[in-house]
């Protein structure tokens, strides 16, 4: 076997990842076959790459060696990239987000704001796996959240916009929850739950929902990060585990949304695009997009209709 790009990819999702699940997951394969890969990778470079720790996976001496040449060839291969686009006449309009609400709503306004374009739209789970890819020139602009007080690193060559500059954070708990017939949850009262998140959002949610309920006098006890949309509230309408969503979130059946007294924790929204990819007026024309298809996802007759309309200072500019 010959080394491969695909496989100087894995070297530096590892190490970036630092674990084995946590890369696969960024990598979108299962944790066996990465494992496989990487065994058959040190059987080419004759040695082992990564040693265990107590926190995840570090590379070897030989494994530094192997990671500083896979990230040079790697970042010649995105200049590459990067180049040719630039110079293409119409080049696709590549897009990544995390799993935010908006994106589903995002395609209409985007046909609207950018008539002829073709679009390749992209949803990942790491803000981290986000911002590297940009960089890479692999996405020409990103859209993605800041929890708390967490800031998002942008590669150079990048410029960024935020779109919201705060929504709060909402609690998603069963239908058949003693709390569910409440109009809104101290989060306090919720010392006592099983928390689910996603998976290495890498947008500081984790951390600061950890924070904030400590705040509140309790540590919180997350056992379940589950990437799949679907799996997470099937777990919640079961009432094994509640869950912070935004308040933008689809009604789901057998589940309620409720919001938090006193907003404890909050949310930013931002797009971020790529200077050499993405001209001023295109990027306009993305918020433009981004922020319709915002607005269009507030449900009416909800808290958070009200608790929106409320902070107009808030509101994207969407003329």
């Amino acid at each position: 076997m010959q080394l491969e790009l695909r496989h100087l990819e894995a070297v530096r999702a590892i190490a970036e990842a630092g674990s084995l699940g946590r890369a696969a997951m960024r990598l979108g394969v299962s944790q066996p076959a990465l494992s496989a890969q990487l065994r058959r990778i040190e059987q080419v470079t004759g040695g082992e790459l990564f040693v265990r720790s107590r926190i995840g996976v570090e590379p070897t001496p030989l494994g530094e060696f192997v990671l500083s040449v896979a990230c040079r060839v790697l970042g010649e291969m995105d200049a590459l990239t990067a180049g040719t686009r630039a110079t293409a006449p119409h080049p696709v309009l590549r897009i990544g987000c995390l799993l935010l609400v908006l994106v589903d709503r995002l395609i209409e306004p985007l046909e609207e704001e950018l008539p002829g374009h073709e679009i390749d739209l992209t949803t990942e789970h790491s803000a981290t796996t986000l911002t590297r890819m940009l960089g890479a020139g692999k996405y020409d602009a990103i859209l993605y959240g800041e929890v708390g007080d967490h800031e998002v690193p942008l590669p150079d060559g990048v410029a960024a916009r935020t779109l919201v500059p705060k929504e709060p954070a909402c609690v998603r708990m069963s239908a058949a929850h003693p709390l569910a017939g409440r109009q809104e949850i101290d989060l306090a009262d919720l010392a006592g739950e099983t928390w689910t998140t996603l998976t290495d959002d890498g947008d500081g949610g984790p951390e600061a929902m950890t924070d904030a309920c400590r705040r509140a006098g309790f540590t919180p006890t997350l056992r379940y990060r589950i990437a799949d949309r679907r799996m997470r509230w099937d777990l919640i309408t079961a009432g094994r585990a509640v869950s912070m969503c935004q308040p933008t979130s689809p009604q789901v059946e057998g589940t309620v949304l409720r919001p938090l007294t006193g907003d404890p924790l909050t949310e930013r929204i931002r797009l971020a695009w790529n200077r050499s990819a993405v001209t001023e007026q295109r990027a306009r024309l993305l918020y433009r997009a981004a922020a319709r298809a915002y607005l269009d996802s507030i449900p009416d007759d909800t808290f958070y209709r009200a608790w929106w309309d409320a902070r107009p200072e808030l509101h994207p500019v969407t003329d």
